[in-house]
């Protein structure tokens, strides 16, 4: 009865998510509350609810802090001399000017963002890919490309989302995955380096590369408010700190990103209604991401403290082969990256992920490699081609690609990412077969 119970609930909440029958955050609370009083649990649901959203409680103030840490340094302008630079390098050469594209889209995710990436990239580098006459997929492509393998970091979504689900620290989860976050870095500039290669042999051919130009990134007059050059130096040593401090396991996450925020606002904005306002202007991005994993805290501790949860993967057990278990996080490791397309991440990580890791617990395989397996392409690596994420149409939009000319260019290079990230992730012994 149980297990019927949570399949329902899993099912239900698929549905209306997938549908948009429903929000994730009106989603996450409904169907769960709606299950456990059908179950017969009203008077014991509060206390579940509340265990759930203690879990939570540390990964969403790691997100919080995040968002207005990289928002804060972004807004001082750490990333402009690494835009600058990449830009003067690339030159007109596409065999530069792709893996450019990528390195730059690399540096820029590492605040967590697609959106934020996307806008800063895209914009940037496309006068000259027309001026050269690239291709713009090539443009849209790199850009997936690096801000998906980027994407696996412990402040982004997905390992957020992971984390929280099958409630795991985060940099338990994140730092064995180093190695192979490393070899999909080194497999994206190797695709880029390629694909620039090409282009350049197909404009040799038509003859219709432009003339030697250096383009600059042009700021806003907003933008050039809030800059404050004098102060790159700082913001650089206190990132590297922040990151250094976290990965080190010196400091746990959200304390590390608290204490980052705290002092970046501290440093580039003393004027307590300057902070006032770099918050407001966070805000937004911090409290949406924040109010999904709250209420996904609502369905993980109805889930756990009725049964369901564990039901479920009793069921599951029982009538898959034990052997097939093992392979558990291999098998997402390589079909992951297409589930992007079919799953967004809420009803993934949230709905999904946590029966097939109670299943696989139960015969002896951690749930954290289910996790890493999950990461190597769920929403990381397929986040860019999917209909299911706003920043998919912010790319191609931004890049004037049609949507299915762009995922019919990209895709199989990004599950190639994933697969080589896989294969990476069994060699190094993150996981084994």
């Amino acid at each position: 009865m149980l297990a019927l119970l949570g399949l329902a609930t899993v099912a239900a909440l698929l549905v209306a998510i997938l549908s948009r029958r429903m929000s994730p955050l009106v989603a996450l609370i409904v169907i769960p509350l709606g299950s456990a009083l059908v179950g017969g649990f009203g008077g014991e649901v509060g206390g579940w609810v509340v265990a759930g959203l203690q879990n939570m409680a540390p990964v969403v103030a790691m997100f919080v802090f995040a968002i207005l840490f990289f928002g804060v340094v972004t807004d001082a302008g750490l990333f402009d001399p690494i835009v600058e630079r990449v830009l003067r390098a690339v030159g007109t050469r596409p065999s530069r000017i792709v893996p450019g594209t990528a390195l730059l889209a690399a540096i820029v995710h590492l605040d967590g963002s697609g959106a934020v990436t996307f806008l800063i990239v895209v914009p940037a580098l496309l006068p000259l890919y027309d001026a050269v006459g690239m291709d713009r997929r090539l443009l849209a492509c790199g850009a997936a490309l690096a801000a998906g393998v980027m994407n696996m970091l412990p402040w982004g979504g997905p390992t957020l989302r992971a984390a929280a689900a099958l409630k795991i620290p985060v940099m338990e989860v994140f730092n064995p995955m180093l190695p192979a976050l490393a070899v999909g870095l080194a497999y994206v500039m190797a695709v880029a380096y390629a694909l620039g290669r090409r282009e350049e042999l197909r404009l040799s051919r038509q003859a219709t590369a432009g003339t030697p130009v250096v383009f600059a990134r042009v700021l806003t007059e907003e933008e050039r408010v809030l800059r404050r050059p004098r102060r790159f130096a700082v913001n650089v040593a206190l990132t590297l700190g922040v990151l250094g401090a976290m990965v080190a396991g010196l400091a746990p996450p959200a304390v590390a990103f608290m204490a980052g925020a705290a002092l970046a606002l501290l440093v580039n904005y003393p004027d307590p209604a300057e902070q006032r306002k770099r918050v407001d202007a966070h805000a937004r991005a911090a409290l949406m991401m924040a109010g999904i994993l709250l209420a996904a805290g609502v369905l993980t501790g109805i889930l756990q403290g009725s049964g369901m949860l564990k039901a479920m993967a009793a069921a599951a057990v029982a009538q898959v082969p034990a052997a097939l278990f093992r392979h558990v996080p291999v098998a997402l490791g390589v079909v992951s990256m297409p589930l992007s397309l079919v799953f967004d991440p809420d009803s993934f990580y949230f709905g999904v992920l946590p029966v097939v890791g109670e299943a696989s617990a139960l015969l002896g395989v951690p749930p954290v490699q289910v996790a890493r397996g999950a990461l190597l392409g769920q929403m990381t690596t397929g986040f860019a081609v999917s209909p299911l994420t706003p920043a998919t149409f912010l790319l191609v939009g931004l890049a004037g690609v049609d949507l299915a000319d762009h995922q019919r260019f990209c895709i199989p290079y990004l599950w190639g990412a994933s697969l080589v990230m896989t294969a990476a992730s069994v060699a190094f012994g993150i996981f084994s077969l």
